[in-house]
């Protein structure tokens, strides 16, 4: 089978690419077609998220290991499609570059037959032009009181100064 996905750049413009991959393909498949379709240079670090339907981030699907040894994570090359998306569960969120966070919504449109002839992946659409610098994001924390300087008015931060250097540091 076939899935076709739509990659959409969370940004103002429309920017998006259609792309068809085979169910058995990896997410770091689908990672090197979407950063080979929108152009970037595939140098930087990136992630897939599991995705409800209204595009809550849930869990993360690395592209490395860089646990040590916690054998609970999942890793993009060990990861099909076919494993984590299904008629019911169609959208993931993808990140390229956690310094710029260029942020996608891929969303799985269709599961068709394989076309006899066609090479896979196909990139089957392109719609608009990436823009020269990632869109801005707002991120918002579940406390918003302590993102408006509501702090802990008790805390006496009076007589740190009289501290040794090595007394600073735990």
């Amino acid at each position: 089978m076939v899935y076709r996905f739509r990659v959409i750049l969370d940004a103002d413009e429309d920017v998006f690419r259609d792309i068809e991959m085979l169910q058995e393909s990896t997410l770091e498949d689908l990672h090197n077609t979407i950063v080979q379709s929108f152009g970037f240079d595939g140098s930087e670090m990136a992630s897939f998220y599991i995705s409800d339907d209204e595009w809550n981030q849930g869990e993360e699907i690395h592209q490395f290991d860089m646990s040590g040894h916690d054998t609970s994570i999942k890793l993009m090359n060990e990861t099909s499609l076919d494993s984590i998306l299904s008629e019911k569960q169609t959208k993931l969120i993808y990140v390229y570059d956690f310094l710029k966070m260029w942020t996608f919504f891929v969303e799985l449109g269709q599961i068709a037959e394989i076309e006899e002839g066609r090479d896979y992946p196909n990139l089957m659409y392109v719609h608009g032009q990436i823009p020269e610098s990632a869109p801005e994001k707002e991120f918002k924390g579940e406390d918003e009181g302590l993102l408006n300087g509501d702090y802990d008015d008790d805390y006496n931060d009076e007589g740190y100064d009289d501290f040794e250097f090595d007394e600073n540091w735990n």
